[in-house]
């Protein structure tokens, strides 16, 4: 049987109001045509599927993909203008009326189902002292340079994960969104920067707000690990040969501060036995200690800071880490990473007996034992007794100099007392956060600008804090629930 379709009709999108005051949207023949259209054409797809011997699944589920494409642009356009047309004449920042109004400003720009066109009306708003074109935050525009909150939110994930040339390549190939990696580049920094924005807001409220109290069964721990790793920025950039005539070797690399907080009670194991953190913050920043030190307490804030029976602050051996704690928690416990600990007394034991592997095993293992299940006393106690039988030397600075060390870091070294307690004694969560860092930012050939790579490692935490619908609200959206 042959079904014949009429040509598609040009009749405009109308409303009415229902006694709730919400508008019903009446479906507008053109796009009942074009359904009818498209529902024709997926026929035919199947039709040909069924008799092709060298197609699989894949090749309909593209061939679909192809054909329903123009009926989404179609329907996205409609909806857009629709809700433009519907959009009060108000400034959206202040909420007072728009004044000098003029229509029909037409604005083109890219959704996942291929650019559109809308009309919107622009008015000044006397008290902002502003030009206003309220249908783009309506639409969710005013942060963008022509690309709907889909795409920009497509576009800050890929690049936040991937180096733009491969996210380009990407997006097309999964999504069919085409955005050249320069275009890529720039909306990831400027959805960053609108990221870095929210985060001051956020960081802001959660240092002033008086959160309510929760009900708590059992006391809990807060742990906080600190760390830092190197990116790679194009400073100077052109200017290296002018900056070595004039005797300045200039910098490329530059610390990135990390941070993870997370609640000791939020430990489990997976199926398979291995530990995992249910539930934990991240802070990655450029911007500095004092930004870490504020970034990482309001997120220590958010995840019940305020409520923490005691706190743990652990690190390795860098003195930042330990002012930053003594500044920011100052009742926080300290503690020393176990693992950095023991790189210490490997130090010690290959100043003692250089290539000799057997004596060198053979003295370290019961002092990283002792370390672990005993006292660091013990320790030092012994590391004092091999110092006193060295003659001066280069030797026994190296070997002074590691018993100075775990002097100063001896109160942070309770790694017996924290074992039967159930804490940790190690800052393996920090130190794979940095890694997993690393593994985006440090790649091979990649230089970074201060603005850009803060940008981006703030949608990084946005993504890995579970707050990505903070910044792109359609992604919390369940059609299934609606």
């Amino acid at each position: 049987m042959t079904t014949t379709i009429p040509p598609t009709a040009t009749v405009l999108a109308s409303t009415r109001s229902t006694r709730s005051g919400v508008p019903t949207i009446l479906i507008p023949e053109a796009l009942a045509v074009l359904a009818a259209r498209t529902a024709v054409a997926l026929e035919a797809s199947l039709t040909r599927f069924l008799v092709t011997a060298d197609q699989n699944l894949g090749h309909f589920e593209t061939q679909a993909a192809h054909d329903v494409q123009e009926l989404l642009r179609t329907a996205t356009q409609r909806a857009a203008q629709a809700k433009a047309e519907a959009t009060p004449l108000r400034c959206p920042v202040c909420g007072q009326p728009l004044h000098r109004c003029s229509h029909s400003h037409a604005r083109t720009f890219l959704t996942r189902f291929g650019d559109i066109t809308v009309q919107r009306t622009r008015g000044y708003c006397k008290r902002c002292h502003k030009w206003r074109t309220p249908a783009d935050t309506a639409l969710g525009l005013e942060d963008t340079a022509g690309y709907s909150p889909a795409v920009q939110a497509l576009a800050a994930l890929a690049a936040s994960k991937l180096p733009v040339a491969e996210a380009s390549v990407v997006l097309e190939h999964l999504a069919g969104v085409k955005l050249p990696p320069a275009t890529l580049d720039r909306e990831a920094k400027r959805q960053g920067q609108r990221a870095q924005r929210l985060r001051t807001q956020l960081d802001q409220q959660a240092a002033t707000e008086q959160k309510p109290l929760e009900l708590l069964l059992e006391p809990y721990q807060m742990i906080i690990q600190l760390d830092a790793w190197n990116i790679r920025e194009r400073d100077a950039w052109g200017q290296s040969a002018t900056f070595r005539r004039r005797g300045h070797e200039p910098e490329r690399w530059h610390w990135v501060y990390t941070g993870t907080v997370f609640r000791l009670d939020h430990r489990g194991e997976t199926a398979g036995g291995r530990p995992v953190i249910v539930q934990r913050g991240y802070v990655f920043t450029r911007q500095g200690l004092d930004a870490l030190r504020d970034q990482l307490h309001a997120e220590a804030l958010r995840r019940g800071l305020g409520q923490a029976a005691s706190v743990l602050v652990i690190g390795d051996g860098a003195v930042w880490i330990w002012r930053l704690a003594d500044d920011r928690w100052p009742q926080a416990k300290q503690r020393l990473d176990f693992y950095h600990a023991v790189q210490h007394l490997v130090a010690v034991g290959r100043a003692l007996w250089g290539e000799d592997k057997v004596q060198f095993k053979a003295w370290l293992k019961p002092l990283v034992r002792q370390l672990k299940h005993e006292s660091a006393v013990k320790v030092i106690r012994q590391l004092d007794e091999a110092l006193a039988s060295l003659p001066t030397g280069p030797v026994a600075e190296a070997v002074t100099k590691e018993v100075a060390y775990f002097r100063e870091h001896q109160h942070r070294m309770d790694y017996r007392a924290a074992r039967r307690a159930g804490e940790p004694i190690g800052s393996g969560p920090v130190e794979a956060t940095c890694r997993q860092g690393q593994c985006r930012f440090k790649r091979p050939g990649q230089f970074w600008s201060t603005a850009g790579d803060e940008a981006l490692l703030c949608l990084e935490t946005f993504w890995r804090n579970e707050r990505w619908d903070l910044l792109f609200p359609h992604t919390a959206f369940n059609p299934s629930r609606n």
